[in-house]
C-alpha cells in the first residue's frame, strides 16, 4: 500500500474528520480512506439516460397532488 501525507489541513476540517470518525466508529485514518474511495469511485452520470429516468418518473406522477397529511406522513416514514 501506498502512503500520503497532506499537509495544511484546514483546523475546522481536521475537527470535522475527527467527528465523522467518531460517528462511523472509524480512526481518522479509516475515515479519510473511506471518503477517498467514496469520492473516487463516482461514476460519472450519463445526461441522456438521467434524462430519460427523469421524464419516465414525471409521467408517473403527473397529476398528483399530495396532501399536506400525506407529505408529513412521507416526512416521518422516512425518518423510521
Amino acid at each position: 500500500m501506498t502512503t500520503i501525507t497532506v499537509k495544511n489541513i484546514p483546523d475546522e476540517t481536521y475537527e470535522t474528520l475527527k467527528k465523522r470518525a467518531a460517528e462511523h466508529h472509524r480512526s481518522l485514518n479509516g475515515e479519510i480512506i473511506h471518503l477517498l474511495e467514496k469520492a473516487t469511485s463516482c461514476e460519472r452520470i450519463n445526461p441522456d439516460e438521467h434524462l430519460a429516468r427523469v421524464s419516465i418518473l414525471r409521467e408517473r406522477v403527473k397529476g398528483y397532488n399530495a396532501t399536506g397529511d400525506e407529505i408529513k406522513e412521507m416526512i416521518e416514514e422516512g425518518r423510521k
